[in-house]
């Protein structure tokens, strides 16, 4: 008996709930210095809810396997010292096998120090199922390279100076997320909980979607096109 058809014997699921087509199994979450947290652990505490319906295997991948701070040099401007580290589990020159890949991205985005990250994820990326960039992680898969002709967006406070970076990607002004091939992004932050819910939907149905927005207590998008941010700073109407 398969996974899904146990999920299914157990009331886990429904047979009209079940996936379409094979579930990825392994996932990934790039780190830095300066990342985001809610861009990395909001759309990681969604896939666990996952986790608890279909196995799940996660890997923290970073340049060295010392832990990685979110904090990042513009705070200490004010005195501050204010964040959390988390410890990587893999590093960059030495990667599981993975299916799917999450970007988050953080001030530390910005930094010169990222290029390690936009080198892994260009090499990486050909042998992904899915790839998933957070606010303005999309710019670190566009300077990879990765997102050249595909429609993909990011966070509208810094829209100018991210879409910048590489003009050959068909960037979206107006989207909460967007979906192109087999890659999804997101508009800013908290967004990328509703790219990811959309991700879900795409890949384990809209009822595995449903159930994980009500164990999060979260009241998700489902318009991609909703995008407030993008009316309040003045961007273009999409092409």
């Amino acid at each position: 008996m398969s996974e899904i058809q146990e999920q299914i014997k157990k009331g886990l699921i429904s047979e009209e709930g079940r996936p379409k087509g094979p579930v990825p199994v392994n996932f990934g979450l790039i780190v830095f210095p300066g990342f985001a947290s809610l861009d990395a652990f909001g759309p990681i505490d969604a896939l666990t809810v996952i986790s608890m319906t279909f196995p799940l295997k996660l890997s923290i991948i970073a340049e060295t396997l010392d832990p990685v701070s979110t904090k990042f040099a513009e705070q200490t401007l004010v005195g501050s010292d204010f964040g959390q580290s988390i410890v990587p589990t893999h590093t960059f020159a030495s990667p599981p096998p993975l299916d799917v890949l999450i970007v988050p991205g953080g001030m530390g985005a910005k930094h010169p120090g990222i290029q390690s990250a936009i080198d892994f994820v260009a090499g990486i990326y050909p042998s992904l199922k899915y790839l998933v960039t957070v606010c303005n992680g999309a710019g670190i898969a566009a300077r990879g390279g990765v997102l050249d002709g595909k429609r993909a967006t990011t966070n509208k406070m810094a829209w100018w100076s991210e879409t910048a970076q590489r003009t050959q990607v068909r960037w979206v002004p107006h989207a909460r997320w967007v979906f192109d091939g087999n890659v999804w992004s997101s508009s800013g932050v908290s967004a990328g909980l509703d790219a990811i819910l959309a991700f879900i939907e795409g890949v384990y149905g809209e009822e595995a979607a449903e159930r994980v927005s009500d164990v999060l207590e979260y009241e998700r998008h489902k318009d991609s096109n909703w995008d407030p941010y993008a009316v309040k700073y003045g961007l273009p109407s999409n092409e």
